[in-house]
């Protein structure tokens, strides 16, 4: 019987760790690789547009959004940038659409609630190549202190539930 709690509470666990886990970060795969990144930024932030270069994608590549002017990837380029519109609303997710050739697809784009300090004073669409760009990193970038406390929190009652079931059953099974 100890191991029917013990199952319990692991099953728990799991549920609520994979309850916590963002599902904006999913993007449509298609015959070519693309990405956002970060996938969740501030309004008035920036994010990386980037693309595969492959037999599906050789020519210029098109990116839009509801959140940012369609910019375009020559072909010579795998990635450029775009700036986040400062009216995007904050825990929205929006579509970001990548065409190449004759591929299209389809990523998500989380806008956080936060703002960012400053106003970038202009918008570049592309930047040749200087290397890897590091930056947000880490798991808690683009969460605020009420998601991580909201995680916590139903993370440590599930396990305080399958403790007190546990705990109730091995007294019943005493007596």
């Amino acid at each position: 019987m100890r191991a029917i709690g013990l199952a319990s509470a692991v099953l728990l666990g799991a549920g609520a760790l994979t309850s916590c886990v963002p599902a904006a970060d999913a993007a449509i795969r298609t015959d070519f690789g693309f990405s956002v990144m970060p996938s969740t930024v501030a309004a008035g932030g920036e994010v990386t547009l980037r693309v595969e270069r492959n037999a599906a994608c050789q020519g210029e590549a098109a990116v839009n959004s509801q959140v940012f002017d369609m910019v375009t990837i020559p072909p010579e380029e795998s990635w450029a940038t775009a700036v986040v519109d400062w009216d995007a609303k904050p825990g929205a997710v929006y579509d970001v659409e990548f065409e190449c050739d004759e591929s299209s697809g389809t990523a998500r784009l989380s806008i956080a609630s936060g703002r960012p300090t400053h106003h970038p004073t202009h918008h570049p669409t592309r930047h040749p190549h200087k290397g890897v760009h590091a930056g947000e990193g880490g798991t808690l970038a683009g969460f605020d202190l009420k998601e991580i406390g909201l995680g916590a929190a139903l993370i440590a009652g599930s396990l305080g539930v399958a403790y007190h079931f546990s705990r109730r059953r091995t007294d019943e099974d005493a007596g």
